[in-house]
């Protein structure tokens, strides 16, 4: 675990709810002057706790109101297999989230679509072009909470 102070984790804290801040508005928010502050959000990069800077799109507004939770089984367990899954995973625009598991199924996508009738073609394109054993979908009805921001880690106390 990376070693931050009370700064480091105000910063970070700050930067996962907008990071449209100016270094300016920053450095007033956590005490720091304008340089100093610039040169932690920078090693906050550079170590790789910041992984990127998004905006984040309302997908209803979109016109992607269906998230789908698909739980995906499969009978192959090679390496090679895993690793062409990866990356036919990263290609496909509607997956925007997928976790190999442990337990009943081996992985877990979150699928973003328009409706049931483009999620029906996503599933057809995607057993055909990848060895699924079996397919759960599983269709949220309401999204209760969604967030980007985790949770940060308290310092050692002293």
């Amino acid at each position: 675990m990376a070693s931050l102070d009370a700064i480091d984790r105000k910063l970070l804290a700050i930067l996962q709810s907008d990071v449209s801040l100016s270094i300016e508005e920053l450095a007033e928010r956590v005490g720091l002057t304008k340089t100093p502050c610039w040169r932690r959000v920078q090693k906050l990069e550079k170590s790789g706790i910041i992984r990127r800077k998004v905006a984040l799109l309302n997908a209803e507004i979109l016109g992607l109101p269906v998230s789908v939770f698909a739980q995906v089984k499969t009978d192959q367990h090679t390496p090679e297999w895993a690793d062409g899954f990866s990356e036919h995973m990263a290609q496909l625009p509607e997956v925007v989230a997928c976790y190999r598991m442990a337990g009943d199924y081996d992985y877990l996508l979150r699928v973003v679509v328009s409706d049931i009738s483009a999620y029906d073609r996503f599933y057809k394109e995607l057993i055909r072009h990848v060895g699924i054993s079996d397919i759960i979908s599983n269709f949220a009805l309401e999204q209760i909470k969604s967030t980007t921001e985790l949770p940060i880690p308290p310092g050692e106390q002293s």
